[in-house]
């Protein structure tokens, strides 16, 4: 089976960006630079084609009650136009995937969830909803939409002005976190002020055949997933097959860090097991790591005490465009190295001093 593609591919291609295989699609990483899109983010705006983010919606009388099961935040709280950051766990709490859960205006009376699983994510979740809610026999409508919609990020201090100018202002009345449909360059769009840069911005879910029209509408430096990597990690925010994966890095909300998403009030599948964990802690926890000396932490470094003990690895890390530091994210022992103790990171062998920090490593 080739590699999926997003609606704007050839031109991304023509544009002369260079592409990667991720999550089974294949996306463009960089157009000019990595420095040069990371910085046009965090000083200006730039734009991302994040169309192979999976989307999943789901209706009906129990869809409430289906997304409050399968989810670890309170769905019940959102009203239409209110989204919310969840986890995906299974009966053990070890998260599955992370999502954005948007409540769109009700279908025929019935409340009706939109959820972004990540990339390659889409056809697993779309079974596990649909097999739960056939097990649980929920009445509710679970349609996997994710090649009906692209999905776009505008992102940086200047997105707000430019969302505005492209949509006659009706984005100027959208808040953080919250979202609705408004017409964009001409295109009804289901925009949302979110993002995954730690900027101000927007993204915009628009028909997958009108992708390039509202792509055109923002005079912007076009930005690949290079970009979208670093400025993540700045924020210290988890990257799904990186910071946590269910076989080769299986963490519960509570060690990455995201227990605030998990809500021990409703009845979720793991739930039982994260009430566990959030009595009994965590040996281990989700912390950053700023380099002292030369060299770029990376997935997979062990982090060690000055005797060469070990204290837990790494699962990202990069230099910072911003910081031009090198930084890293992972897990270390709860115990052995909070925030602020000097470890060591084994880069190729050589042992280099560093921090321990609680993420983010910017300000925002």
């Amino acid at each position: 089976m080739g590699l999926r593609k997003p609606p704007l591919r050839e031109m991304h291609a023509e544009r002369d960006a260079s592409f990667t295989e991720f999550g089974g699609w294949e996306m463009p990483v960089e157009f000019d630079s990595i420095r040069t899109e990371h910085a046009a983010v965090r000083e200006s705006a730039g734009i991302f084609d994040v169309s192979h983010m999976g989307e999943i919606q789901v209706a009906g009388p129990d869809a409430t009650a289906l997304m409050g099961r399968l989810t670890t935040n309170d769905v019940s709280e959102l009203e239409p136009g209110d989204t919310q950051y969840a986890c995906i766990t299974d009966e053990s709490g070890v998260i599955l995937d992370d999502t954005m859960v948007f409540r769109l205006p009700d279908r025929e009376g019935q409340p009706h969830y939109l959820f972004i699983p990540n990339a390659g994510h889409d056809a697993e979740m779309y079974e596990r909803w649909v097999s739960h809610r056939d097990e649980w026999g929920l009445d509710a409508t679970v349609d996997d939409t994710t090649e009906e919609w692209a999905m776009l990020a505008l992102q940086g201090p200047e997105a707000p002005d430019l969302a505005a100018e492209a949509s006659d202002g009706l984005t100027t009345d959208i808040d953080r976190f919250e979202a609705t449909f408004c017409e964009v360059a001409g295109v009804r769009s289901f925009t949302s002020r979110t993002g995954y840069t730690g900027e101000d911005g927007f993204e915009f879910l628009v028909p997958w055949d009108e992708a390039e029209t509202v792509w055109s509408a923002f005079d912007c430096q076009p930005c690949g997933l290079g970009a979208r990597d670093t400025l993540r990690l700045e924020m210290g925010f988890l990257l799904s097959g990186e910071d946590f994966h269910p076989e080769d890095e299986p963490r519960n909300p509570y060690e990455a860090g995201v227990g605030w998403t998990v809500d021990l009030d409703t009845e979720f599948v793991g739930r039982d097991a994260l009430e566990a964990v959030e009595r009994e802690g965590v040996d281990e926890r989700f912390r950053g790591v700023v380099l002292q000396q030369r060299g770029v932490p990376r997935h997979g470094y062990e982090v060690v005490d000055a005797d060469g003990d070990h204290l837990g690895h790494l699962t990202s890390g990069t230099m910072s465009p911003t910081l031009n530091e090198p930084i890293g994210l992972g897990y270390l022992s709860t115990e052995q190295a909070p925030p602020g103790t000097r470890v060591r990171v084994v880069v190729r062998g050589e042992p280099k001093q560093a921090n321990v920090v609680t993420p983010p490593f910017i300000n925002r």
